[in-house]
Order: structure tokens, then sequence, then C-alpha cells
């Protein structure tokens, strides 16, 4: 798959905060920051449909991009290159398979990221996973909504979730996520599900997580709820501290009660339970 990058010339790490979780409501599939410069990945062959609307966003901030066409490449010699293992207070390690094992006695996840999300470096994939650590999964079935790599669902059931949903919208996420869970031997216990929010339909969950944007969990936030049963937990994260309003009232709206929140570089995470 051919890729572009859009490379933005950016005031400060606040402002690359904040384009980042704008841009992630269009098909962007990795961000990185160098310097001054925050660079988005997205399909070659899904950027005119949305092209407009990004050169509207950053006209809107103030801020210049220019779009570099990027020759196919040895992605995983990239992420070896330039990504080490992600270290989850002592207690996970989420590594690829370049990595040295995690000690004895610590919870591993390996994944071969490629180009998609979920490599645990980013803010929002460290929180969840933290939370899944503490929400207490064992022998509980959920969904990983906006699986990427499929890291969540992977952390989720070798916490002792019985059964985990990974449902992404993008073929590439699919197929990478399908190759992660084989690689971490919990293929009975995970069920890649391509597409979006409408393939949870009718199913029930005890735990959902939702790592994805702001726009879309609003959106979709009725259908988790309706997908959860009675005390069941939602861990939500992809969005800034000045969505948390929003996303609390909107959950609050649905039945769904505060349990707590966290933060890590500016990015959230926000967990609410459905009344029992």
């Amino acid at each position: 798959m051919d890729y572009i990058s859009l490379q933005v010339e950016i005031r400060d790490e606040e402002q690359g905060e904040i384009l980042t979780a704008e841009l992630a409501d269009y098909p962007f599939e990795s961000f990185e920051t160098e310097g001054t410069t925050l660079k988005a990945y997205i399909p070659g062959e899904r950027l005119a449909s949305c092209k407009p609307d990004v050169d509207a966003l950053l006209v809107r901030y103030g801020v210049s991009g220019r779009y570099i066409a990027i020759e196919t490449q040895n992605w995983n010699a990239v992420w070896e290159r330039n990504f080490p293992a992600v270290d989850v207070e002592g207690r996970l390690r989420i590594r690829a398979p370049f990595h040295d094992p995690a000690p004895a006695g610590e919870l591993e996840v390996v994944v071969m990221p490629k180009m998609s999300f979920g490599t645990g470096h980013h803010a929002t994939t460290w929180l969840v996973s933290r939370a899944v650590l503490d929400l207490g999964v064992a022998g509980r079935t959920g969904l990983d909504m906006g699986s990427g790599t499929g890291v969540l669902s992977i952390v989720a059931v070798k916490c002792g979730a019985a059964h985990v949903d990974a449902v992404d919208i993008d073929d590439w996420a699919d197929a990478n996520c399908r190759e992660n869970v084989a690689m971490n031997g919990v293929g009975e216990r995970i069920t890649p599900l391509l597409g979006d929010v409408r393939r949870i339909a009718g199913r029930h969950y005890d735990f959902i997580l939702a790592n994805i944007n702001r726009n879309i969990l609003l959106a979709d936030m009725s259908s988790y709820a309706a997908a959860l049963t009675p005390g069941g937990d939602l861990v939500m994260s992809g969005f800034l501290e000045a969505d948390v309003p929003a996303i609390v009232s909107a959950a609050a709206e649905l039945g769904l009660s505060l349990v707590g929140t966290a933060s890590r570089d500016g990015w959230m995470m926000v967990h609410v339970r459905k009344s029992a």
C-alpha cells in the first residue's frame, strides 16, 4: 500500500497534540513528531476524499503543511530502528518480536505494528492498557472498538478475559490484528471483525474498550451503551482534556456513570459504568 505523509510545522507540543486529535477524525493511520514537524500518515488512495477538509483544518489553525509521497518500504524495519519496548508501570510490557522478553512475572504482549496505531507508545494506548490491568476483566467478555493492532484485546485476554471481539473499519488493521493475535497464541479468545459499530448490533459485552477519537465516540456511544451488560464498564480514550466534559455528559445521558479519569501527555482516558 502506498502512503502519503502530511508534514505540518507546529508551534509547540500542545499544538501538535491538538492537531493530532483533529487529524485523527480523518483516515490517518499513524502520527509522529520530529522536532517542530508533525507527520501524519494516510493511504494514498484515501487522501483525495478528505484533502479539502484537512486543508481547511490547517488554515483554521494557521499552520502550513505539505504532502509527500512515501516510497514503499519495510515498515517492520522502521519500527525496529525507532521504537523501544513499552513498560506500563512494571506490570505490563508491550514489545515487538525483536525486543528482549519481559522479565519474569511481568505480563507481556508482542505486537508487530507495521503502520497502525497500537504499539503502546501513544499515550492513549498506554492509558487504556493500564486501565485494563485494574478493570477486573477475568472471566468477562469484551469489545475492543477501533482495535488497530489488537494490542488492547490481547492485553485483556492475557488479564483473563473470556473472549474479546476486536472491531476495526480498516483492512490493514484487521489483517495486522489477526497476525498479532496468532503471534500471542490467543486466537481462540479473540475474534477480529472488519467493519464499523454496526458489527456489534445485537451483541452484548461486560466491558468495552474504545480508543478512537472524540467525534466517533460521541456518535457511537449509544451503541456502546446498548451493548453493555448491566454493571458493564466502558473505557474510552483518544481525546484531549478539553473534550472530557462532552464525553462525560454524553455518557451520563445514556445512563453511564463516571468511575474515573486519567491523563498522560495531555491525552485523557474516561471510565464509565452502566447501572446494575
